[in-house]
């Protein structure tokens, strides 16, 4: 699943790296909150926030803010440096190990969780956490073709709505079966997506007040187990891009 790409990937494959990521990124994101007190991966959250400090002239929310920010961002950034060099190496491995980096980082922070105090503890965590899911999101996003992104909601609930609208229609207004196909498995998708984040969220709460410092630790060794099979994988690369946004069931023209 953190192999293929483009014409190679199908539902089924996006269905289980989407709902496997997704559920982790949930759970690092509550065990984040009730870590430092903020949401690493709620990017328009913070964007908003930033806006109403700068309304009260809160300067310790507006740095705080930006550092998650541009920490995302930034993570996103590394997570589409390293894919291009090992497409232009030829690396069938390379998003594996983008997500095993990611699940290597996370330990880290899951030690500093275990052995500092609130100083350098706090930030640590949150800027950390904040780049490990704009790379997350950044190496699905790439692989699956912009079909799935397993850090934040907000897209996948829209795409949900735009889906379930579509598929309603079709009873009424007849379409092509192929078409009705796909809406459908695109809805199962994005549904399965945002029902993973929010088990994997409430299970997080729920492990990490109980574990604290440990339940990083073991999120980190089960992305790591995740990203393992693709990381060693030898599969030649395909020598297409990438693929754009493209629905299943559609035909290419």
């Amino acid at each position: 699943m953190l192999v293929h790409e483009g014409a190679g990937r199908n539902a089924s494959i996006d269905r289980r790296l989407g709902c496997s990521l997704a559920a982790i990124a949930g759970a690092v994101n509550a065990a984040g909150f009730l870590a430092v007190g903020y949401y690493s991966a709620n990017m328009t959250g913070n964007v908003s926030a930033l806006a109403s400090g700068l309304h009260e002239g809160h300067l310790e929310l507006v740095l705080s803010c930006c550092g998650l920010i541009l920490a995302f961002v930034a993570g996103a950034v590394m997570s589409v440096l390293l894919v291009n060099a090992g497409r232009r190496r030829h690396l069938p491995s390379i998003y594996a190990r983008s997500i095993l980096l990611e699940a290597c980082l996370l330990g880290l922070l899951g030690a500093v969780d275990l052995l500092f105090s609130a100083q350098p503890r706090d930030p640590v965590l949150a800027y950390g956490l904040s780049f490990l899911m704009g790379l997350q999101n950044a190496t699905v996003t790439r692989i699956s073709g912009a079909r799935v992104r397993t850090t934040h909601m907000t897209g996948m609930l829209t795409d949900v709505g735009l889906e379930l609208a579509d598929w309603l229609e079709s009873f009424f207004h007849p379409v092509d079966p192929a078409r009705r196909t796909g809406t459908r498995e695109r809805l199962g998708l994005h549904a399965a997506i945002v029902l993973s984040f929010t088990l994997g969220g409430v299970s997080g709460a729920f492990l990490y007040g109980w574990w604290s410092a440990l339940f990083l630790l073991a999120l980190a060794g089960l992305l790591a187990c995740l990203a393992l099979p693709g990381a060693l994988s030898h599969e030649p690369m395909a020598e297409h891009e990438p693929s754009s946004v493209q629905a299943y069931g559609e035909k290419h023209p």
